[in-house]
């Protein structure tokens, strides 16, 4: 596609030598962003990858275990020709489906999801049977991927479906509540990595991975002599066994193979040594030698020769990726001796060590590869449960042919599938995998939350391990991972987010790279000898970690495939770069890496011109057109280690090969909110993106149809006055969390120590920090097998007044609250009540017939402060029972205790609420909202709140937003000319008069706007004493923790203070009389406990003595009793 000035309207022709000159200002090539964003999306990776799985690797699955067949009857088979997933629908009755919404299984607690369809060919009797759209399961579908009914919708299509536009999507809605799925973080599959062992020695490992199998390679050292370690063996091989196993018998080939130089000679003599004195010198001798190591026979028939057990291992397990065409170990002993050399060479020099924590190294997981391994283990259950079946059936003579079409239950995958993301336990016993809390529900607390979890990545690493490595801030992660949001405590730094522009990688086809690579100078590995292999003038080169062959001219070759791939030959996902002190070409086209979007660089100018930006804003380009021009390309994190990237224009010179589309992308949707990060110290950013996800906003437009667990809403949500770029891209101004507050930096009345906030009562009156809390309360009704059910009775009346009693006054006539009321503590919400016998069948009709007996269950409504009935929703779920849920509302205004924050980590509760009359005013007569202590700016160095505050009090006078984008924004000086424009001081200080005395205060005040979020630490929800209540049933003590009303618990180092004091009474009370005194009678003669003045050991009532111990104790007595140990009290008297 060209672009010349015919096709351009006249305004931008009119200066057109402009235009083609490269881009020399920051404000236009960030435009690349949302365009960008518009294509990607922030969860786009998690669609994509579903999107890969459904269309593609689900065939692919289906491919490679189409045939069942049987071991009765070898006419019958099973094949599959098709499989697809079709559109989300359920089954309201009988084979009656309609189509559903994702909303509408939000609030019937039922699983959005569609049919798994087959088609087939199968053998009934002696006929040959096709059945097309054969249903054999349902698989969830994630919301906005390609099957889902939300994609492509516009915004009033999406409103008739009851959902947000501004949703994200990318999740899953199980038994009701939105699952996400964790990005997993795990070591690069079938690559090399050399690494150093706990004992100090060096070894090379492989984890293959194929449909087939995952198993781990190891080449190592172990007394000067190299070994091969494997599950499959019982012992370390020695390495020169393993050549001979594969058919290269003479030693000159082997050490043709590994390398001729005087260094790998001397290292390698040895191993050959050590194989020659265990009398292996043939491919029968090596074999027989490897099958006497195997661990056990995997063939649970006929016991099969060693030699055969010992090729099959060799064949499939070692190494298994790399592939045995017609009995040739050709590129299996090339790829094994490449690995002996590496190992060699890490030795000498200790350059040759890889770093596992380098991000090029790993991998990330997505949904969709999660999702296809559970599949695929399901999938060939089910296909086993039919051979199971057609075994089983086939032999029996029957009268009707067998149709093993009756047999295909649709449960099991269904329900394999649904389990395990309900559950987040991901196992798969083929691969002894076993994971858990891979899923989470997703995180609905504000808009921001949701955005911050569809980001996160999970690493596999404990998390009680000290070890800074895997934590620290790698190099290799900038612009891939937002190096500001990880949590503080034990997962710092395993968790961590993805960047504003990062992309995962899928899949891509092998075949065409294959062909390309062979067709720019490729040499293919099979026919070339091992002196050629290990030559200095020639690379390897490697495709997803398989060699392809060699390479004299490395850098035409990968010249010329860039170029390829920005003519849009190829993928511009797939990545070549060279790695010179291995000598090796790799090219990766796997999924999972992490890649983002650069301005290609030629000759130190940047492709993209202001022309190209100009059409990106009229609509006549989109981002795809700058990859499809070349303009723009994806590097993933080995590829940027050979490119030299620019982060400014100013920053080009000759070897320039990249420029950075813009630098606040290095951060991610969290720390982008902040405004001014680079003015603050690091961590209180970090602080910010945790706090940022707790803060109160709106959700999502469609909070007031949602039915939530809890929801919490600010009232008067703003916009805030200082906004980044970011904010824009995410849409974060249309469902903000936070309002804009009125701030003065003093110190005020000493109630506003150690961070805690003064504030104003008439703005709180106003609205100013008001939020309301959504609950909801569930109740099912059930049928039972024996023809009994739930059942809801009307209010109870009082016989005198024949109004309903107080607990019922909430309840209308069918036994269901009315929305709208006001509802007490301890008042009933639902009247249900079950029966009482639910399992045997009673006899309920003729004579003698007693009707069923039923129990009282109500759903009673329990909480501190009185709430309303905001909305009743009477549905069935798939389970076809009654499901009722009630929504309560309560509305809360700030009150002592409650948390608020900045957006630069400056947290602090309320701590003081005075009236109007009290607060300092200025000349204007303004009152600020909140006062702030000012000994919260020295230690924390947050620079960027303070320049917010100005650049806020800037924007109101000039009546516009001002931004404080990271590594940009407006500048400091420019805000100061403002200010100074409208009158006011330009460093934002205020003249402020005393409400108390009504005198000046003595010195100016820095006072202005400041955007502070409200988050969901309310006093309300913590605060907890009680006196008598539950008692634990096992200790008698009282129970633990607020929700179950439990005791304050005086610990053993409260209790060793007491001990200090001397306070013996105090204790005593504390520990046995408020807790569990118990009263016990204790048998003077034999110490043991008696029993209603009974002594059972002695046999008499004389010598007992009555006395008052704690209840733990004498259950600690009696277990000892239980395990044959007794323990005996001796007693004297006391005088009183």
């Amino acid at each position: 596609m060209e672009f010349d000035s015919m096709q351009l309207p006249d305004c931008l022709t009119a200066n057109h030598h402009e235009l083609q000159q490269p881009i020399n200002t920051l404000q236009e090539k960030w435009k690349l962003l949302p365009a960008f964003l518009k294509v990607k999306g922030l969860v786009k990776q998690h669609i994509d990858s579903f999107n890969y799985f459904i269309n593609t690797e689900i065939k692919k699955i289906m491919k490679a275990n189409q045939l069942v067949t049987s071991d009765t009857d070898p006419q019958f088979y099973l094949r599959y020709l098709n499989i697809s997933v079709g559109k989300p629908d359920v089954e309201e009755s009988f084979n009656v489906t309609k189509a559903i919404a994702p909303h509408e299984c939000r609030l019937r607690d039922m699983t959005y999801s569609a049919p798994i369809v087959v088609d087939i060919e199968y053998s009934r009797g002696n006929q040959r049977v096709i059945r097309k759209g054969l249903p054999i399961g349902r698989m969830p579908i994630m919301l906005r991927s390609a099957n889902c009914i939300l994609s492509g919708k516009s915004d009033s299509e999406m409103a008739k479906f009851n959902e947000c536009p501004l949703d994200p999507g990318g999740y899953f809605v199980v038994r009701g509540s939105e699952k996400v799925f964790l990005i997993q973080e795990q070591l690069s599959k079938n690559r090399m990595i050399v690494d150093v062992t706990r004992k100090g020695g060096v070894e090379c490992s492989v984890t293959s991975s194929t449909h087939e199998r995952k198993s781990r390679t190891n080449v190592m050292i172990r007394g000067g002599k190299y070994y091969l370690k494997h599950n499959s063996f019982s012992d370390e091989i020695p390495i020169v066994c393993v050549f001979k196993g594969m058919g290269i018998i003479s030693d000159q080939e082997i050490i043709q193979l590994v390398g001729s130089e005087d260094i790998i000679l001397a290292a390698f003599a040895p191993s050959l040594e050590e194989c020659a004195s265990i009398k292996v010198f043939t491919q029968m001798q090596a074999l027989e030698y490897l099958g006497s190591k195997i661990r056990v026979s995997r063939n649970w028939g006929r016991p099969r020769p060693r030699n055969d057990e010992a090729y099959d291992v060799l064949t499939n397990v070692v190494l298994a990726h790399v592939p045995v065409h017609n009995h040739s170990f050709r590129m299996k002993s090339i790829y094994l001796a490449l690995m002996v050399r590496r190992v060699i060479l890490a030795q000498k020099e200790k350059g040759g060590i890889d770093d596992r924590d380098y991000y090029g190294n790993k991998r990330l997981e997505l949904a969709g590869e999660l999702l296809s391994l559970l599949f695929e283990d399901l999938f060939k259950k089910f296909n086993s449960e039919l051979k199971r079946i057609a075994d089983h059936t086939i032999p029996r003579q029957r009268a009707t042919q067998f149709d093993i079409v009756r047999h295909m239950r649709q449960d099991q995958i269904t329900n394999g599938l649904v389990n395990a993301i309900s559950s987040g336990n991901w196992s798969v016993k083929r691969f002894k995998m076993d994971r858990a809390g891979v899923t989470q529900v997703l995180s609905r607390l504000s808009y921001i939350s949701i955005l911050g979890h569809m980001t996160r990545i999970a690493s596999q690493f404990e998390k009680t391990r000290k070890v800074s490595g895997p934590r620290s801030l790698q190099p290799s992660q900038w612009g891939m991972l937002c190096p500001s949001d990880t949590p503080e405590g034990e997962a710092c730094g395993l968790v961590k987010n993805l960047a504003l522009m990062t992309h995962i990688t899928t899949d891509q086809e092998e075949k065409p790279i294959h062909r390309l690579s062979f067709n720019l100078g490729v040499e293919d590995v099979q026919y070339l000898s091992g002196e050629e292999l290990c030559s200095p003038s020639v690379y390897l080169v490697f495709l997803n970690g398989n060699m392809l062959g060699v390479i004299q001219d490395h850098e035409h070759f990968i010249y010329m495939f860039k170029v390829m791939r920005r003519a849009g030959r190829i993928s511009e996902f797939i990545s070549i770069y060279p790695n010179h002190h291995q000598r090796c070409v790799f090219i990766a086209s796997d999924g999972g890496r992490v890649c983002r979007p650069y301005v290609v660089v030629k000759d130190s100018i940047p492709q993209v011109t202001n022309k190209h930006i100009r059409m990106l804003s009229d609509g006549k380009l989109e981002f795809q057109s700058f990859l499809k021009l070349g303009l723009v390309e994806y590097l993933d994190v080995n590829e940027e280690n050979d490119s030299n990237i620019a982060l400014y224009e100013s920053d080009i010179n000759p070897a320039t090969t990249h420029l950075e589309i813009e630098p606040f992308t290095i951060l991610g949707v969290c720390a982008g909110l902040v405004p001014y990060p680079h003015h603050n110290q690091s961590p209180r950013n970090t602080y910010q993106c945790a706090m940022g996800k707790q803060a109160m906003g709106i959700i999502a437009y469609n909070q007031l149809n949602r039915i939530d667990t809890i929801l919490y809403s600010l009232v008067y949500p703003q916009i805030p006055m200082v906004r980044t770029k970011t904010i824009d891209i995410i849409n974060f101004d249309k469902l903000p969390a936070g309002q804009n507050t009125s701030v003065a930096v003093m110190s005020y009345s000493g109630y506003d120590i150690e961070d805690a906030l003064i504030m104003n009562r008439a703005s709180l009156d106003r609205g100013y920090g008001r939020c309301i809390v959504y609950k909801k309360q569930v109740c099912s009704l059930k049928r039972y097998a024996n023809q009994t059910f739930d059942r809801i009775l009307g209010p109870s009346y009082d016989s005198k007044t024949a109004k309903p009693i107080w607990k019922h006054a909430v309840l209308d006539q069918d036994g269901i609250c009315s929305p709208g009321e006001r509802v007490l503590n301890r008042q009933v919400l639902v009247n249900k009540s079950v029966p009482l016998v639910t399992q045997t069948l009673q006899q309920t009709q003729g004579r003698g017939a007693s009707p069923p007996s039923y129990k009282d269950t109500p759903m009673s409504f329990k909480g501190s402060t009185d709430a309303y009935l905001e909305r009743v929703l009477i549905t069935s779920n798939s389970e076809e029972s009654y499901l009722i849920k009630v929504l309560l509302r309560f509305t809360r205004r700030p009150e002592l205790g409650d948390k608020f924050s900045s957006r630069h980590g400056q947290k602090g509760v309320c701590g003081m609420i005075f009236g109007q009359e009290d607060m300092p005013f200025n000349d204007l007569g303004i009152c600020p909202d909140i006062i702030m202590n000012p000994h919260g700016f020295p230690s924390r160095m947050t620079v960027g709140k303070l320049i917010e505050l100005i650049a806020g009090k800037a924007g109101v006078l000039k009546g516009k937003f001002h931004y404080g984008t990271a590594f940009g924004g407006d500048r400091v000086v420019d805000i100061s000319a403002d200010l100074i424009k409208h009158g006011f001081n330009y460093a934002g200080k205020d003249y402020l008069t005393s409400g108390i005395t009504g005198e000046p205060l003595t010195a100016y005040i820095f006072f202005g706007p400041v955007f502070y979020q409200k988050l969901k630490h309310m006093v309300l929800d913590k605060m907890h004493a009680r006196s008598k209540g539950p008692r634990a049933v096992l200790t008698r003590q009282p129970t633990e923790g607020r929700s179950r009303d439990g005791g304050l618990r005086l610990g053993e180092m409260e209790r060793d203070c007491l001990i200090g004091y001397g306070a013996s009474m105090l204790l005593l009370e504390r520990l046995m009389i408020s807790s569990d005194i118990f009263e016990v009678d204790v048998c003077d003669g034999c110490g043991l406990l008696g029993y209603s003045g009974w002594c059972n050991f002695c046999k008499s009532s004389g010598h007992i003595s009555s006395l008052k111990i704690p209840y733990a104790c004498k259950l600690l007595f009696q277990e000892l009793q239980s395990m044959n140990i007794v323990p005996r009290l001796s007693l004297t008297d006391t005088i009183g």
